[in-house]
């Protein structure tokens, strides 16, 4: 969320930004302003009413004291005037506040001067290629026909059991899975980062904190009964262990990472892009998450981005790396990166990660701050990145690496599968 204090004094920039991410209400900017002046003046109003009430009650007490009865009951009668007052105030306050909160929600995130404009992911750009593209023989099989042939991943047993979109990994698919964990996990560990284990739903000020609502409700699974949300990713959560915290600057950067599966509707997708693994509702995801002082938020957001690149580097993997038009971007990023991996089997690129800045915006939801060198408190900078989503990961393992033999596995994964190939 956007402060006010910023909206009100920086309003062309704001505006300029905004029209960047395309949005599509700008008029809410000076609405916003609007209310703004008003909860000052209706604030001042109240302070004075507040600051007369009290010199005369103490006026009062001081004439009573020294036998001035009649000066009293006539300063007495006034002050029934100024409480009412302040009741009605404080009433108008509450309602302005309300109403300028409404508003602020409704405002994304301002987009970092670097993202280009741009409507979709058409305008999204290219930062590096690495990587050569595998050429596969001609009859080189999709992700989901190897899942089948040795016998990895069922998606039709996942279909009886729950739905589309939730498959079944099986016997070596199951401990594919496992050793990617395994492996994102002690890779994020040797670059500093504190796993933790947390909760895989969350209430209300979590996905508020985090800017999945009201943004995102409709991509959410919710268990009405008990007010809760499946997390649609372990941002949520981990960036959620700070909320109402205040850190000591000397405690920067924290940096944090955790699996856990992930839940997310995504309503309306359908097709042959979204066909076996490319798009599921429920899938696995070790993310990173760092808060940092807001000096050095966008040199940790490129060592975040070079530690995802070092994982497919690892992996032997040819990837690209994107930078987000702001079209494309989320309502609380305000500068993303995106990497993809080339699918050999499909001849496309898929999305494996998006490393995100959201600079203050996350902060003021969350009230996260920190004591700066003078003692003062101030917003710290949020940032977060998967690190890796298996999905598409294993899609471009099984596809990339097939061979007449069988598939190989990459050679950091041996220690932890067990084994070298798949047959």
């Amino acid at each position: 969320m956007l402060q006010v204090s910023y909206i009100r004094e920086n309003r062309e920039h704001v505006l300029e930004r905004l029209a960047v991410k395309n949005f599509k209400q700008p008029e809410l900017v000076d609405e916003i302003i609007q209310l703004d002046e008003k909860r000052r003046q209706t604030q001042n109003q109240l302070d004075s009413t507040l600051a007369q009430s009290n010199a005369a009650a103490k006026q009062i007490g001081e004439l009573m004291r020294t036998g001035k009865k009649e000066e009293a009951e006539t300063i007495k009668a006034k002050t029934g005037a100024w409480k009412e007052e302040a009741k009605q105030l404080g009433e108008q306050l509450n309602t302005i506040e309300e109403d300028l909160h409404k508003k602020l929600v409704l405002i994304p995130n301002l987009p970092h001067s670097s993202v280009p404009k741009g409507t979709g992911a058409d305008d999204n750009e290219v930062v590096l290629e690495n990587g050569e593209k595998p050429s596969l023989p001609a009859n080189a099989l999709p992700h989901w026909e190897l899942a089948t042939k040795y016998n990895l991943i069922d998606f039709e047993l996942g279909v009886k059991i729950t739905g589309a979109g939730f498959p079944v990994y099986k016997g070596k698919g199951a401990k594919l899975q496992r050793a990617l964990i395994s492996f994102f996990l002690d890779e994020a560990e040797k670059a500093g980062y504190n796993e933790m284990m947390v909760p895989l739903m969350v209430n209300e000020a979590s996905g508020f904190g985090t800017g999945q609502l009201p943004d995102k409700e409709g991509q959410m699974y919710f268990v009405g009964q008990d007010n809760l949300y499946l997390i649609p990713t372990a941002e949520v959560p981990i960036t959620n262990l700070y909320r109402d915290v205040i850190l000591k600057a000397e405690e920067l950067p924290i940096k944090n990472c955790g699996y856990t599966p992930c839940f997310r509707r995504e309503a309306g997708s359908y097709g042959a892009h979204v066909r076996g693994l490319n798009r599921l509702h429920q899938f696995d995801k070790v993310e990173l998450v760092q808060i940092t002082h807001p000096d050095q938020s966008y040199n940790t957001i490129e060592e975040m981005s070079n530690h995802v690149q070092g994982l497919l580097q690892k992996l032997g993997l040819p990837y690209r790396v994107l930078r987000l038009c702001g079209g494309d971007m989320t309502f609380a990023g305000s500068l993303t990166y995106d990497m993809e991996t080339w699918s050999a089997a499909q001849q496309r690129w898929l999305e494996v990660s998006s490393v995100s800045n959201f600079e203050t915006f996350q902060a003021n939801r969350l009230k996260l701050r920190f004591r700066n060198a003078e003692g003062k408190t101030q917003l710290a900078h949020t940032l977060n990145g998967s690190a890796l989503a298996l999905p598409r990961i294993v899609a471009t393992l099984l596809e990339n690496n097939q061979t007449e033999e069988g598939i190989k596995i990459p050679e950091v994964l041996v220690p932890y599968t067990k084994f070298e190939w798949i047959k």
